[in-house]
């Protein structure tokens, strides 16, 4: 749809000041604050015609206009300056980085308090993680009938199983297994371990009594229910103080979404990670949650390293400060990436590795 200059003005006008006053905005108002050059009437056109194309709604008939989702996007898209941060922001920011990123664990609730902090709205902090891998395994031989399976895996936590047998197993058989499965499971998905890689190990083992199974078992088992996903949600009383959230009902019912937390980035964490840009602004009804639909998410990424993408972002209303709010966000990521990114997995090399060709198997020592 194709909209004049004038109009733009006009709209980008309106915007910036009713994200100031929460107030509908009137002629006499984008007459002052739009320099045109024209009267009230033709602005007072202006507006009717941008009512009409969707930009705009009039809350009541005497009122000024306000912008709908479409204003805003508009509005995103197009017309909004982008904003510069003082030095005095660009300093604050770092130093709250700087203090927060001292404990790894506690990383994520930080960035959000900071992002809430800096923007006076509820924020989400995500981080979507490389599926974990094991990167070592130790089989402990106790008594003939009984071994514990200890793994490592590639997001430092350990897992381990006590396993009973109702046959003898001698240690050597243990300590060619746990050979084997190092060699054979470890940096690899759960998807790679197919029926053929565990034929191939328990041939390769002299295995006749099921071990490789009941390993590889547990192996599958501790890959799949590794958590890929950790979402933190704070600040989310900040809403109160905005005006579109005066109605306690309203207020409860988006308090009580984002206080669950993981499910709140879903959609806009997908959008995020596929795209290219590193900030995203969806707009009311662009969101998918139903509980958004009046109100905005502004996400930015960052690099984490290892393969993991982290996402920073603010709910508020459609009425949001949208360039200082991407500007905030897009320099704490920049930041974060800076401090975070460029890990890299330490590569295998192990010995006995078992080359699998259809049903052939080759020792490669």
């Amino acid at each position: 749809m194709c909209i004049s200059d004038r109009k733009k003005k006009i709209l980008a006008a309106l915007v910036d000041e009713y994200i100031k006053t929460a107030e509908p905005v009137g002629s006499k108002a984008i007459a002052k604050l739009a320099n045109l050059g024209c009267s009230s009437a033709t602005i007072r056109n202006e507006l009717a015609e941008l009512t009409e194309m969707g930009y705009l709604e009039q809350p009541h008939t005497s009122a000024g206009r306000i912008p709908t989702p479409a204003g805003y996007r508009m509005y995103v898209n197009e017309l909004m300056e982008k904003q510069k941060l003082s030095l005095e922001e660009t300093e604050e920011i770092n130093r709250r980085l700087n203090d927060k990123m001292m404990q790894l664990d506690s990383m994520m609730s930080d960035v959000g308090k900071i992002a809430s902090q800096l923007t006076d709205y509820p924020a989400l902090a995500f981080a979507s993680y490389a599926p974990a891998v094991i990167t070592r395994f130790d089989l402990i031989y106790i008594d003939a009938n009984t071994f514990i399976i200890v793994v490592m895996l590639s997001n430092n936590t350990v897992k381990n199983k006590l396993v009973h047998l109702p046959v003898s197993v001698d240690q050597g058989m243990i300590n060619k297994l746990s050979t084997l499965f190092n060699a054979n499971f470890t940096n690899i998905k759960n998807d790679k371990i197919t029926p053929v890689l565990i034929s191939a190990t328990e041939r390769a083992a002299d295995d006749t009594m099921g071990l490789t199974s009941v390993i590889a078992s547990f192996v599958i088992e501790t890959l799949s229910s590794q958590n890929e996903v950790e979402a933190y949600v704070t600040g989310e009383n900040r809403l109160l103080s905005q005006p579109e959230y005066r109605d306690p009902d309203k207020a409860h019912k988006l308090i009580s979404y984002l206080a669950e937390g993981s499910h709140v980035l879903t959609g806009p964490a997908e959008k995020l990670m596929e795209g290219d840009s590193d900030v995203r602004v969806l707009i009311g009804p662009e969101n998918i949650a139903e509980e958004l639909k009046d109100s905005s998410v502004v996400i930015a990424s960052y690099d984490m390293g290892d393969n993991t993408k982290g996402l920073i972002g603010v709910v508020g209303p459609t009425r949001m400060d949208y360039s200082t709010v991407a500007a905030k966000l897009s320099f704490l990521a920049a930041g974060l990436s800076r401090r975070l990114g460029g890990g890299a997995a330490p590569p295998s090399g192990m010995h006995n590795k078992l080359i699998i060709k259809g049903d052939d198997i080759i020792d490669e020592h």
